[in-house]
């Protein structure tokens, strides 16, 4: 007989069955887990050699958790998979509101059932995943919605007293019963709300409107907290965090390649998208790159983070640019340029906090300030350093380097001679690649070092090249009504007065980019 035919009290107990409290069980499960090596909270990457072990000692410890950190950090995610640790189905007193063990009756309806009908009681199987509960924490919880209230229509209607056990309506908490339960943004809870939590916490008792109960909930709290809002709304009341016995600091990942995965992982794309749209490893970087520039910029509010969810929309806006750009050329298959990166700006200004001067300077020039240096931090991990070249050019000095000549020399001469160069940010990529090849030595420079790619990666690099340069403020870079302008430095500082071209004392600074 499967455990789950089981139908009533006698029946479990004629099997021996012993319940385990939530805690236990989780423990249990999850040695069973360490033992044959299999990861507990699969696709959360990143955390493997700081936040899960964390959380896995925790586990062991039977403690209830509060996970620490910034937006976007993976911490609700972490919480919803504990669910897989607990057993798949667990008895309960069948008609039970607050899930109560048949061996171990706690409510008013559940001993009174036992009562009545002694070994026959019904049981009803429950599934893990409805012993999860979750409440986000907002100014209008209130302590009725968390633990319970006395329902004066129940009382009507059953003919009852207030005084009556049996009117009691049961909050999320005690529903959660032999569950998880999770609050997430916990100091955005009320002082005096918190204050309710202290003896569910501590003694695993609740109150309810004066009644006399001694309900000893088996519960695991997981609670999530942002650091920001310690200050911009709220905080955890000290005894309340005296009583949460594990706080888990949670982290951005540490590299790009941690960052890439998850980017990866969790990108939504249609099956068409990702069949007629190719996207570069290094298109791929720069938007990651995004991210950690983002993260130490002195525009960005570092208190508020920079949540993950900014790469993976990113990545969704830049592939959707290509595609958009497809089906108004008809175009069967086509790459991500960096001129698409221009599409991803929406999802960078809606995803950063500002400072003040971050406000002054604008959303949109902050997010292509972003790009720009993300460009520049990537480009000199695909080409050499234009800032050796720049220092020899201003300088006059020859160069210690074996190459005696500047790489870039060819590049910048044709700029140099007056010649300018316009992408439109909606081209075909046959016109693309025709126009970059107009800059003189832009296709031998890339040939001498991917020689080995394909005519469309070499475009993809010669387009590189020319966004390098520009943040390395040895060309000018100028968006212009749906176009990208090229041009030489000197030449745009001359003809700051022509329309729609000026370029700002800041873009030419070589400390806003350091």
């Amino acid at each position: 007989m499967k455990i789950e035919q089981i139908k009533t009290l006698g029946e479990l107990k004629k099997i021996g069955y012993q319940s385990l409290s939530v805690k236990e069980e989780i423990r249990k499960n999850l040695i069973v887990k360490i033992r044959q090596k299999e990861n507990p909270f699969p696709g959360i990457l990143g955390y493997e050699e700081s936040v899960i072990p964390d959380t896995e000692r925790a586990l062991l410890s039977r403690h209830n958790i509060l996970f620490l950190g910034l937006r976007g950090q993976a911490k609700t995610r972490m919480a919803r998979q504990m669910v897989e640790l607990m057993d798949e189905y667990i008895p309960i007193v069948a008609g039970s509101e607050i899930n109560d063990d048949p061996l171990q009756p706690m409510s008013r309806f559940a001993k009174d059932q036992v009562a009545a009908y002694a070994d026959e009681t019904p049981v009803e199987w429950v599934h893990r995943s409805e012993r999860y509960g979750e409440k986000l924490a907002t100014p209008d919880v209130s302590v009725a919605d968390l633990i319970g209230d006395i329902d004066p229509i129940k009382a009507a209607n059953l003919r009852l007293s207030f005084a009556d056990e049996r009117v009691i309506h049961y909050g999320i908490i005690p529903r959660s019963n032999r569950g998880i339960f999770v609050i997430n943004e916990l100091p955005d809870l009320q002082a005096r709300i918190q204050v309710a939590l202290f003896n569910i916490l501590q003694e695993g008792d609740i109150q309810i409107r004066g009644f006399k109960l001694r309900m000893p909930l088996d519960i695991l709290f997981v609670f999530t907290a942002n650091p920001e809002d310690y200050t911009n709304r709220g905080s955890i009341v000290t005894p309340l965090k005296d009583r949460i016995e594990s706080q888990i600091l949670t982290h951005y990942p540490k590299d790009i390649e941690t960052s890439l995965a998850i980017t990866e992982q969790e990108a939504h794309l249609a099956a068409d998208q990702l069949k007629k749209i190719k996207v570069s490893d290094l298109v791929k970087r720069l938007i990651e790159q995004i991210a950690f520039e983002a993260r130490s910029n002195e525009y960005v509010d570092k208190k508020s983070g920079v949540s993950a969810r900014l790469t993976i929309a990113a990545f969704e806006n830049a592939v959707s640019s290509a595609e958009r750009r497809s089906i108004i050329y008809n175009e069967t298959n086509t790459q991500v340029w960096i001129s698409d990166l221009n599409g991803i700006i929406p999802a960078i200004t809606g995803k950063i906090e500002l400072v003040y001067e971050g406000e002054q300077e604008g959303p949109y020039q902050v997010a292509l300030n972003l790009l720009d240096k993300s460009i520049r931090t990537q480009f000199i991990q695909y080409f050499p350093n234009p800032e050796t070249s720049k220092k020899k050019r201003n300088t006059g000095k020859p160069s210690q380097e074996k190459e005696s000549e500047n790489p870039y020399k060819a590049i910048i001469r044709w700029f140099d001679a007056g010649n300018h160069l316009d992408l439109l940010l909606d081209m075909k990529d046959e016109a693309k690649i025709t126009a970059l090849y107009r800059v003189d030595g832009l296709h031998a420079f890339v040939n001498k070092y991917f020689h080995q790619a394909n005519d469309k990666e070499q475009a993809l690099l010669m387009e590189f090249v020319l966004h390098g340069l520009s943040a390395y403020s040895i060309i000018s870079k100028k968006y212009v009504e749906g176009r990208i302008q090229f041009k030489d430095l000197m030449g745009s500082m001359m003809n700051l007065g022509e329309m729609n071209y000026n370029i700002d004392e800041e873009d030419l600074s070589d400390e806003d980019f350091n």
